[in-house]
């Protein structure tokens, strides 16, 4: 089983992990409530803080709005080590996660920092990768992009929201190795923190091309600024995002799905803990966050509290192991 094969058995049962808030209410109660996202504004993270804030407060499960702290820097190690070394008691702050943390953290790229030092709270769904070029690209699909790399390889670099070795790069990666590029060393990737900026670069013009998800990738398209090659899904999307075609029907079996979630500080109390898990639960319960996952783009994943630690760690441990693969780590 891989990184990219992993989500599917977890994104099928919505029971999974419930015990863990089948508790009665906690005395916890919030206030000042915040929200870390680990990059600029306009990325994955940065979207996640604020829809889900905004959930939160709408639901009145906070007592007014919560507050989102943008914290770019070492593609989201900045604010792991802020929260384990500065902020590591706090009960009202919930950071920002995705597929990407955990990828970075199997590569050991924050520097003495490891999943055990916080308290995975909730997933919130999952968003399947994209790969997209700016709307007046001369590629119209991906094998189109892909044949393009392998005859120069020079030619053509991507721009994503995570470090080199990182999800958005591990995408790319595995699609050019569907499309027969054996050497995926000489894919040209470049990091950047947060999609937002890796979009700006391509719409200057300095990458050819953009990774990332495509509720990321969604707002660019509606203004015509973006056009998007292949959706790294197992089948089309539903609703506005039908119209994107997949990979695997150009035929390239590449799918890749990026799960969205939180973390809390490491010794927040039980009760909080409790508290956040159960709140950003009730969030994915109700039918406005459903109507939110399918104007997103994003796939089901319900996993909170002890059932989303164990996911995680299995994240880690596969994400570690094709990491060594293809080279990025030893």
């Amino acid at each position: 089983m891989t990184a990219f094969t992993s989500l599917a058995r977890w994104a099928a049962p919505l029971s999974i992990g419930l015990a863990a808030v089948s508790l009665p209410a906690a005395a916890f109660q919030p206030g000042n409530t915040e929200c870390i996202a680990p990059a600029g504004a306009g990325g994955g993270w940065d979207m996640t803080c604020r829809m889900v804030g905004k959930a939160l407060q709408d639901q009145k499960l906070i007592p007014g709005t919560m507050q989102v702290l943008n914290k770019a820097g070492g593609g989201g190690g900045a604010a792991f080590a802020e929260v384990v070394n500065k902020r590591n008691t706090e009960n009202n702050l919930i950071i920002a996660a995705s597929s990407s943390t955990s990828t970075r953290l199997a590569q050991g790229a924050y520097p003495g920092n490891n999943m055990d030092q916080v308290r995975w709270v909730a997933s919130v769904g999952a968003d399947y990768g994209m790969i997209a070029v700016a709307a007046d690209s001369p590629f119209n699909t991906l094998p189109e992009l892909l044949a393009k790399v392998k005859a120069d390889p020079s030619s053509i670099a991507f721009a994503g929201g995570s470090a080199v070795g990182g999800w958005d790069h591990i995408k790319v990666l595995s699609a050019a190795r569907k499309a027969g590029i054996s050497n995926v060393r000489s894919v040209k990737y470049v990091a950047f923190d947060g999609g937002g900026e890796a979009v700006t670069q391509l719409l200057a013009g300095k990458i050819q091309a953009f990774t990332g998800d495509i509720s990321e990738a969604k707002g660019f398209v509606d203004a015509g600024k973006i056009k998007v090659l292949a959706v790294l899904a197992p089948e089309r999307l539903s609703g506005e995002f039908a119209k994107f075609p997949t990979a695997r029907e150009q035929g390239l079996d590449a799918v890749g799905a990026n799960w969205r979630g939180f973390y809390a500080p490491g010794k927040m109390s039980n009760e909080a803990y409790q508290y956040w898990v159960k709140s950003i639960g009730t969030v994915y319960d109700s039918k406005e966050w459903k109507e939110t996952m399918a104007r997103q783009g994003m796939a089901p994943l319900n996993l909170r509290g002890d059932a989303f630690q164990k996911f995680v760690k299995e994240s880690v441990d596969e994400i570690q192991a094709l990491s060594k693969e293809i080279g990025i780590i030893k």
